[in-house]
């Protein structure tokens, strides 16, 4: 996950992080900050994930998670964020996650089941500069909502980059908007930039449709195989 990342990612080797399962474990130990540090109000995890396009519907989501590591301090999340590469840098389909300690970027955590995301989506080049700023302004706690923020997602795609902040609470409309003019500011948005909402239970819905979709697609595709090899065996006893 760190600056070799980008090709340790596909040829195999062992980049040092954790997958989602190790996470139960390391969230149910303090996080040791060294006296002299400037404590953070929350402590969090960064994690990183890839797949390959096309293979979304073969390996599950969370299978694609890698804990990097966890921070509680400012000197603690430099020393982690020095080594890392640069979300521009990253290959397409890549994602760093950025969530407090005890929730997983996933829909489905218990923290984000009633939450949702907003979106904003960027031309390529800007997602380092805007994933800074996004980062630091969660860290010194700008967006002003108390323990609504879960996290934030920067995801690195062909035509586009994603900026996603995700929060507890998709009907508290106040904290949403809030949420939504702060990440205007702090990634100092034009006035005429789309912001989507969208909770994670349409998410969820999404997916399933999707995935129901592809189900179909591979059931039909199967049986017109088989009938292929039906009529295949008739001409050869014919």
């Amino acid at each position: 996950m760190y600056r070799s990342l980008k090709s340790s990612d596909d040829n195999g080797e062992d980049d040092g992080t954790k997958d989602i399962k190790s996470a139960d474990l390391i969230s149910s130990v303090p996080l040791e900050i060294p006296p002299g540090d400037h404590k953070l109000q929350y402590c969090y995890w960064l994690w990183y994930s890839r797949r390959s396009p096309g293979k979304q519907s073969v390996q599950p989501y969370d299978q694609n998670l890698k804990l990097i590591g966890s921070f509680g301090s400012v000197e603690q999340f430099w020393a982690i964020n020095s080594h890392l590469a640069r979300p521009s840098d990253l290959q397409s389909h890549s994602d760093f996650h950025l969530f407090k300690v005890g929730i997983k970027p996933m829909w489905e955590d218990e923290a984000n089941q009633r939450g949702g995301k907003w979106i904003v989506r960027l031309r390529k080049g800007l997602a380092s500069r805007c994933w800074e700023n996004l980062v630091l302004a969660m860290l010194g706690e700008q967006f002003m909502v108390g323990q609504e923020i879960c996290g934030a997602v920067v995801s690195i795609r062909f035509q586009e980059d994603i900026i996603c902040v995700w929060n507890r609470t998709a009907s508290d409309q106040a904290t949403t908007a809030r949420i939504r003019d702060t990440m205007r500011r702090v990634l100092n948005l034009p006035p005429n930039t789309v912001l989507e909402y969208k909770t994670h239970n349409d998410s969820l819905k999404s997916l399933k449709a999707d995935t129901s979709h592809i189900s179909l697609k591979m059931e039909s595709s199967h049986n017109q195989s088989s009938k292929e090899d039906t009529t295949s065996n008739n001409n050869c006893s014919s």
